[in-house]
């Protein structure tokens, strides 16, 4: 038992420098990039660092992540890729809960913890999405959502993680919070836990398969992906009703990428 529990401890303590400089970068940058959001521009003074990151991260994607991703895609079977993505995000749904709660949204924090304990019992532990006959559909929140409802609406410089890839400090405190709701993270084999956080990844990858052709054909990948993110977020954000000021950009690749994940997943 010890041993575990300096285990998490350990990880949770690496994971400490992120969460400060997102709190540095937050604190230094607000005046600028509301400057830059009124001139209709996007916030990203640390381009000449995020562009080589972007880089490396795209070298790991092309010669790992993508060959994985597409040869699991292939091999796989629909009925078995359909439930491990159910699986996962089964597991993240008291994220969901925690989320909506601390928004002021009840209704869909009960909704979602009622697709919770029907996917976790007639759903076979969420491989089988059960929940979707009862109209309980998946509402995910993040933490990151709930610090933009809180006020932090920009969320600060557009920062490209090494491997984590695109995000901003707001965004990463979130990610950093939520991993303390993600039922993934609280498996005590850490074997196990490693192994199931390696094909969440790969998952995760292949459902974004559909994008890699719109990537490779944009004049500036990097640019192309900075935008088709904030882009992302902000739907996620306003529950995909953002302000009318949103750009067509905007407005249609959302609309492509997201019907595009439909049908895959329909």
């Amino acid at each position: 038992m010890p041993k575990d529990v300096c285990g998490k401890s350990s990880r949770r303590t690496r994971a400490l420098p992120l969460l400060l400089i997102a709190l540095s970068l937050l604190a230094s940058g607000c005046a600028s990039q509301r400057a830059a959001e009124e001139a209709g521009e996007t916030y990203d003074p640390l381009e000449s660092i995020n562009r080589p990151i972007f880089g490396f991260n795209m070298f790991v994607d092309r010669w790992l992540l993508r060959p994985v991703a597409k040869g699991y895609d292939t091999v796989a079977p629909k009925g078995v890729k359909f439930a491990v993505t159910n699986f996962f995000w089964n597991l993240e749904q008291p994220t969901y809960v925690v989320n909506h709660l601390l928004q002021g949204k009840p209704l869909p924090a009960l909704r979602q913890t009622g697709r919770f304990v029907i996917n976790s019992t007639l759903g076979l532990g969420g491989i089988i999405d059960a929940a979707k006959d009862a109209s309980l559909p998946r509402e995910p929140e993040d933490f990151g959502q709930t610090l933009a409802v809180w006020g932090w609406k920009g969320g600060g410089p557009f920062i490209m993680a090494p491997l984590l890839g695109p995000s901003n400090p707001r965004d990463l405190i979130g990610w950093y919070a939520d991993r303390y709701t993600d039922l993934l993270y609280y498996i005590d084999d850490q074997q196990v836990r490693y192994a199931l956080l390696a094909l969440k990844i790969i998952d995760i990858r292949r459902r974004l398969l559909p994008a890699d052709s719109a990537i490779a054909e944009a004049p500036d990948q990097y640019i192309f992906v900075r935008e088709a993110w904030l882009s992302k977020r902000r739907f996620d954000i306003y529950d995909g009703n953002p302000p009318d000021d949103i750009d067509d950009f905007e407005a249609d690749f959302e609309a492509e990428f997201e019907a595009e994940f439909e049908a895959d997943f329909d």
